[in-house]
């Protein structure tokens, strides 16, 4: 089975310190460089990829983020970048056209909750990169991690989507390691209300499977290896996830290669299976998962992501053609 997805860590340094997250704990991680990029681009497209996640940390601390999203574009990939919007003003013009998805983190419409979320002053920089981005004709969207403590905020999150003409979407959050808690089962049903509205997306099976215990290894759902392939900052793949890595291997130029071998193969039996997988609801491999198999999470899924893909690659294009840069 071909992978669809590549979590492409072009960093793990970041800017801010979330509190749901410990990436940025990771205070000497290297840039990939260009020449790494280059060859491993090529070997994903060979694999099949077709969805390019440029990740971290905070993606545009690279200080060649263009030049690695240019050279994406060039082998025909889609891109996606997920931005507290920092840097974004000093860098956007420079981007513009080059990411597919892009997605600005909003936790809170209030100031204060957002910032204490993040550990960094940030809020004012999200709307900032906001209004830019769509002045320079982009789609961004608000991408909004829902926790126990923020579901009241839902509603206004979503006021705040469409007055600025962008999709909410909603990220349900997930635990691992000591980071992030359980949503309660008041709050997934709550968020099941919300599936299904205009200008929101958020995937109904994430709440499913939420609901069945997370991922189970007698039968497990997550297709981490298959799906999505996962390459460091330090230019390893990484098996079987990011998240729960045990196994780091060096590319050296030979992605392709590894991704043929064995060791890729025995880790494909082993997904969803190992101790570590039992209840997992990392929703970065879900996605995918959920794509490339045919069970009820496929279905339960397909229709939220056909109406977010016709939104953001048929309305939103067809938007940018008629009136350019608002």
């Amino acid at each position: 089975m071909k992978p669809v997805l590549a979590n492409y860590y072009v960093t793990n340094r970041c800017n801010a310190s979330c509190d749901f997250c410990n990436i940025w704990e990771d205070f000497k991680s290297p840039f990939i460089r260009l020449e790494d990029a280059e060859v491993n681009l090529k070997d994903l497209k060979r694999l099949g990829v077709k969805v390019i996640d440029f990740t971290g940390g905070e993606p545009l601390l690279h200080p060649k983020i263009d030049e690695l999203l240019r050279m994406a574009k060039l082998n025909g990939f889609l891109t996606t970048i997920t931005t507290n919007g920092l840097l974004y003003p000093k860098k956007a013009e420079s981007l513009v056209g080059l990411i597919d998805l892009l997605h600005f983190s909003l936790d809170s419409p209030v100031k204060e909750e957002h910032d204490k979320h993040r550990g960094v002053a940030c809020y004012d920089k999200v709307f900032e990169s906001l209004k830019l981005a769509r002045s320079l004709g982009e789609f961004p969207d608000l991408h909004f991690t829902v926790r126990n403590d923020n579901i009241d905020h839902l509603d206004t999150m979503i006021e705040l989507a469409r007055e600025h003409g962008v999709v909410l979407i909603i990220n349900p959050l997930f635990s691992y390691g000591d980071r992030g808690d359980q949503l309660t089962p008041d709050v997934l049903d709550r968020l099941e209300t919300y599936s299904g509205q205009a200008g929101v997306y958020l995937n109904p099976a994430f709440i499913d499977l939420r609901r069945q215990g997370g991922n189970q290894i007698k039968d497990p759902v997550c297709k981490a290896v298959s799906s999505t392939v996962v390459i460091s900052a330090r230019n390893e793949l990484l098996l079987p996830c990011y998240h729960f890595n045990n196994q780091k291997i060096p590319l050296n130029g030979n992605l392709f290669e590894i991704r043929k071998s064995e060791t890729v193969r025995e880790a494909e039996k082993k997904q969803g299976r190992y101790d570590f997988c039992q209840g997992c609801t990392v929703n970065c491999y879900f996605e995918p998962s959920f794509a490339i198999s045919a069970n009820r999470y496929m279905l339960k899924s397909l229709p939220s992501k056909l109406r977010y893909s016709f939104t953001k690659f048929v309305t939103q294009r067809l938007r940018r053609k008629q009136s350019g840069p608002v």
